[in-house]
């Protein structure tokens, strides 16, 4: 049969639809091309915010239109948190929460023995998400996202994600080791370490974060290591020392601020303060001056008053950091936020700051490129092709381009000129 995957929202996300493409293509089925009839749709959904929501919907929405003979099948977040009211959608034939995601092979093989003589909107019992699945991605030869951890215990007052992707639980070390020499003896030159939480590694195993980038760094190939989104509190000077003088991984951190207000981060039940999370900036910076440092921040969260938001930009703007990912926000059902008797940001305020914050970050990555015209550095070219010209990564994340060049993919290179 053939399959299409359309996945939302985060890096987890694509792994793991990366991985159940991987198990399909195993049992014989086939990822559609461009203009292709799909058998099945699967759709991966993410439910971070409101508009992820609404993203989600529009998606199957409009596959249904595209495809009406299709097999829709809805997993993730989303399905996970509002099962029903996904079933309801025109077109949808199965919902299947994140235990029974993993279900898919098996329910694309019914399908086709059924050959279309299904029962329509069946919702898989949704039950509380306790497993793990190990999973890595491989539809792209040069970068592999392998999962290491999921869950999240921390339930922040305006967060869902503990409710859609259950506790922090993840593998053994030696696990995500096999995994991660498995997919650098099949050629991928750059690994990302991912999850819901992945500073948390260890918790279910009685091992720790700092011992499983150790292992990693010891093992054998012509290949770097990203650490993908870690909690401030988590990312300790250990973690941060250890990447400076490693062999393999790469001076990028993603590190979610959230707010730059401390009135505001003790109201989402953070667990830091912005003075932490300076240090944990400035040390990075001792240490990596070359550092990418991308920073996940919120706008408009209730309790966000006018004076806490201009002191959350001044700090903002001080601090030295290359990017930032703005999520606007918005109110969501069994968060304990909407229960706080708190001030209420009108959308309209929400969507300024917001546009604020994304100036900010241009500026930001402008300055942090403009450091490194005529320096050195080393690039790992991509496959895809962008009309005459292919790009690559540095390793503290700078985008650069070359002339396209079949025999440069997947490889290292030394330039002189990031710019």
């Amino acid at each position: 049969m053939k399959i299409k995957f359309v996945t939302l929202g985060c890096k987890l996300n694509f792994a793991e639809s990366s991985a159940l493409g991987k198990e399909l293509l195993l049992r014989g089925h086939e990822r559609t091309l461009a203009n292709e009839v799909p058998d099945v749709c699967v759709v991966n959904t993410c439910s971070v915010t409101d508009a992820a929501d609404h993203k989600d919907r529009q998606m199957i929405n409009q596959l249904h239109r595209k495809f009406p003979n299709a097999t829709i099948v809805v997993t993730g977040c989303y399905a996970q948190l509002q099962p029903q009211q996904i079933s309801i959608i025109p077109g949808v034939d199965y919902v299947l929460g994140q235990n029974e995601k993993y279900d898919i092979p098996a329910l694309v093989e019914e399908i086709e023995t059924k050959k279309g003589n299904i029962e329509r909107i069946r919702v898989a019992a949704i039950r509380e998400v306790e497993t793990f699945h190990s999973v890595r991605s491989g539809n792209d030869r040069t970068r592999c996202f392998i999962k290491v951890q999921d869950g999240c215990n921390y339930f922040c007052t305006y967060c869902t994600i503990p409710y859609a992707r259950g506790k922090s639980r993840n593998p053994k070390i030696e696990d995500v080791l096999y995994n991660a020499q498995e997919a650098i003896n099949q050629g991928a030159k750059e690994l990302i370490l991912t999850g819901v939480n992945i500073g948390d590694f260890g918790r279910s195993t009685g091992e720790t974060f700092l011992d499983l980038i150790k292992g990693i760094d010891l093992l054998d190939g012509d290949f770097r290591v990203r650490i993908s989104s870690c909690e401030p509190n988590l990312l300790t000077d250990e973690i941060i020392d250890f990447v400076a003088q490693s062999r393999h991984f790469a001076p990028h951190f993603h590190i979610p601020l959230q707010s730059g207000s401390n009135e505001v981060l003790s109201i989402m039940k953070r667990r830091y303060t912005r003075e932490l999370f300076a240090e944990r900036v400035n040390h990075i910076k001792a240490v990596m001056p070359h550092a990418f440092i991308g920073v996940d921040c919120m706008v408009g969260v209730r309790g966000e008053t006018q004076e806490y938001w201009e002191d959350y930009l001044l700090f903002i703007k001080e601090l030295d950091v290359s990017q930032l990912h703005v999520f606007t926000y918005s109110e969501r059902a069994n968060t304990r936020m909407l229960d706080m008797d708190l001030y209420v940001v009108p959308k309209s305020e929400r969507q300024r700051r917001s546009k604020i914050l994304h100036a900010v970050s241009e500026e930001k990555t402008k300055a942090f490129y403009d450091k490194f015209t005529n320096r050195e550095a080393v690039v790992l070219w991509e496959s895809k092709k962008e009309g005459n010209q292919m790009a690559g990564f540095t390793d503290n994340y700078i985008k650069v381009y070359c002339d396209y060049d079949k025999s440069k993919i997947n490889t290292f290179e030394v330039i002189n000129s990031c710019r």
